[in-house]
């Protein structure tokens, strides 16, 4: 069954909320495609299937891989397809899910298989909506920046719009990206950009300090198991306490680094070395790295 904005509107009125009428459409008649069963479109595909808003149609899948192929398809949740003629035309809410050099020889396979009351949710780093816009020839793209820990439910995707999609098919989007974590909507694509080097990309740098710890420990001569507890250990609880107090981690560390102790002398350490500095640097190399992206 098409969905259409008439539809959405006749609901809404006689259920009175937005928020719970689009998930009365979704569960009733929207059909949802992710193509692109990567780490990323798989994340958000079991998100989507886990959630009770596709009670009455089963996320469907495409990818070319046949080893994916054959493994998703023993998984019950998913209806999984070869072949775009076969689940492309009937689905109302597409993600493309592909590495971005992929991007042209797939919307080339597309073009003659949309429709104008599709929307097409990116998930593809830099690729901007214009691009999607003029290779598919559609009007209606949200374009997103996922990260890792949408695989844990943890994520937060941000996202954003051309103007031809309506304020109800956002809602219906926001609340499918939801599904593995939250999200967050941005005005601009430049905030897109943004976001990858602060969420996109930040969970590497986390690993990265991470990582940094755990040799230090271990050559400090924790074994490796003691080392991971208390690195992620620190980490977990660090994180608790900011999200259960209203502080800034400027206090936090003032809390904690009392003059001529030892967080002070690691304190005193990074800002020496300039680190604060360092990690700015990193997550702008990051967003511009996604501009330069955008234009290739």
């Amino acid at each position: 069954m098409r969905i259409s904005i008439w539809h959405c509107r006749t609901v809404i009125a006689a259920n009175k909320t937005i928020d719970s009428s689009v998930s009365y459409i979704i569960k009733q008649i929207m059909k949802v495609l992710v193509i692109g069963a990567g780490n990323m479109g798989l994340t958000y595909s079991e998100g989507m299937a886990a959630s009770p808003l596709l009670s009455k149609h089963k996320l469907r899948i495409f990818d070319t891989d046949p080893k994916k192929i054959e493994s998703l398809s023993k998984d019950l949740r998913f209806n999984v397809y070869d072949n775009l003629e076969d689940c492309l035309p009937q689905a109302d809410i597409v993600f493309i899910a592909v590495k971005p050099y992929h991007s042209d020889g797939l919307f080339n396979k597309m073009k003659s298989l949309i429709n104008d009351s599709q929307i097409f949710v990116s998930l593809m780093a830099g690729v901007t909506i214009e691009s999607i816009q003029d290779k598919l020839q559609v009007k209606k793209v949200v374009r997103t920046m996922p990260n890792l820990p949408a695989q844990v439910g943890k994520g937060v995707t941000s996202y954003t719009e051309s103007n031809a999609v309506s304020k109800v098919e956002l809602i219906m989007v926001r609340n499918l990206l939801d599904t593995t974590g939250t999200s967050i909507h941005v005005k601009t694509e430049n905030f897109i950009d943004a976001s990858t080097g602060i969420s996109g990309s930040g969970p590497a740098y986390v690993f990265y300090f991470m990582q940094s710890m755990l040799e230090a420990a271990q050559k400090m001569g924790f074994s490796d198991y003691d080392s991971k507890v208390l690195v992620t250990s620190t980490f977990e609880g660090a994180i608790e306490l900011f999200n259960q107090n209203n502080i800034s981690p400027k206090s936090w560390i003032d809390k904690v680094a009392s003059k001529g102790g030892t967080t002070q002398a690691a304190i005193d350490s990074m800002d020496d070395n300039n680190v604060k500095q360092l990690i700015q640097d990193a997550a702008y190399a990051a967003f511009d790295r996604a501009i330069e992206l955008g234009k290739e």
